[in-house]
């Protein structure tokens, strides 16, 4: 380990809308950690309990998430967030009063915000990090230009803002992370994925359903794929994702389900699995990318972001992309055989955020 920026102490703090931002953060956590930084992480709930579990020795400290609801029907999502923007904004106020005293209690001499707005400090060096310069809308033009002066406003006061994606037309977010004007001080981290690929890994599954994001969209998912997969002559492993609560059970001799895995299992299932179905969140996307798997996205409904990616990336040949409404998995999993999956090779470092980090350290 390198103790080259040992007296570094550096702040984490992942967004809880959903876990892509606390295990996208993983890796960045690791390159601190491998620098000699002294590392803490703000955080509460799954999102705690998960990061607390990959790093047992760091020190978590307490901080409320924005705690955003979501709509029972996907056609109501963009309205269910907007009536909470008020609750967004007191957050926000909260969580910068809380960093200006968590700095002085703690000695914190950096912040890496992933996506929280109010993480800034005028004394010490603040990045924000987000794959959405440009935030989809269910409303279209309008109402995205004014997020996005909004996003600007608030990426202004940080010293940097990092994107996990690759710069050029060769990417994952296409135009989320690719405006026509970028913020000041704007560096493509490339792919954030604690994941490793191999190539000795048997194969297992023949199918590996990732069931995620916020409720109740995830149970009715996991339960179209539960009334469905049995009848299927499929090995298949369905990994319900709900951490902290232990489940494992042999549905039929061919299907197993569990509710969750830490990440050296969970990489070990993706590499022994021919498809993946999947959400589009972007997280589960740059994963896939990093492990070259073909995958079944099936976004969740009124989530403009993945519902953008779905069809993208699908374009892109990436992915498969199909609607919740009307799913149907064998017919998914037919149309999947006969499509033509590009590999999502690149020619940049699949690791080049490492980089960015000890560029960054180099700064304070």
């Amino acid at each position: 380990m390198s103790t080259s920026f040992a007296s570094k102490k550096i702040l984490v703090v992942p967004l809880d809308w959903g876990l892509g931002h606390a295990t996208r953060d993983i890796p960045l956590i690791y390159e601190l950690l491998n620098a000699g930084c002294e590392v803490l992480i703000a955080a509460e709930g799954k999102h705690a309990a998960l990061l607390q579990q990959e790093f047992p020795q760091l020190t978590m400290l307490p901080l409320p998430g924005y705690r955003i609801q979501y709509a029972q029907k996907g056609k109501f999502f963009g309205w269910k967030i907007i009536q909470q923007i008020p609750q967004i904004l007191r957050a926000m106020r909260y969580e910068r009063q809380w960093l200006q005293k968590t700095v002085e209690t703690h000695g914190i001499q950096a912040v890496i915000s992933d996506n929280r707005f109010g993480l800034y400090h005028p004394r010490i060096p603040c990045v924000f990090i987000s794959h959405q310069l440009l935030i989809k809308t269910p409303f279209g033009g309008f109402t995205e230009r004014l997020l996005q002066r909004i996003n600007y406003r608030y990426i202004r006061k940080y010293s940097a803002c990092w994107v996990p994606d690759f710069a050029g037309d060769n990417n994952l977010s296409g135009v989320l992370a690719h405006p026509g004007k970028l913020p000041p001080h704007t560096t493509y981290l490339g792919c954030l994925s604690r994941f490793s690929f191999r190539e000795d890994v048997k194969k297992q599954y023949d199918l590996l359903v990732l069931i995620s994001g916020p409720e109740p969209q995830r149970s009715q998912l996991e339960k179209l794929v539960l009334e469905q997969v049995k009848a299927l002559p499929l090995r298949t492993l369905i990994v319900s994702g709900k951490p902290g609560t232990p489940l494992r059970e042999q549905l039929t001799p061919n299907v197993l389900q569990v509710n969750h895995l830490n990440a050296r299992e969970l990489n070990e299932a993706l590499l022994a699995a021919d498809m993946v179905l999947s959400r589009s969140g972007y997280t589960t996307l740059m994963d896939l990318a990093k492990l070259n798997k073909k995958a079944i996205l099936v976004p969740t409904p009124g989530q403009t972001e993945q519902e953008y990616l779905g069809e993208s990336l699908m374009e892109k040949g990436y992915f498969y992309s199909v609607p919740q409404e009307g799913f149907n998995l064998a017919k998914a999993l037919e149309a999947a055989a006969i499509f033509p999956f590009r590999s999502f090779q690149h020619e940049q470092d699949m690791e080049q955020y490492k980089a960015v980090v000890r560029n960054f350290l180099m700064l304070f």
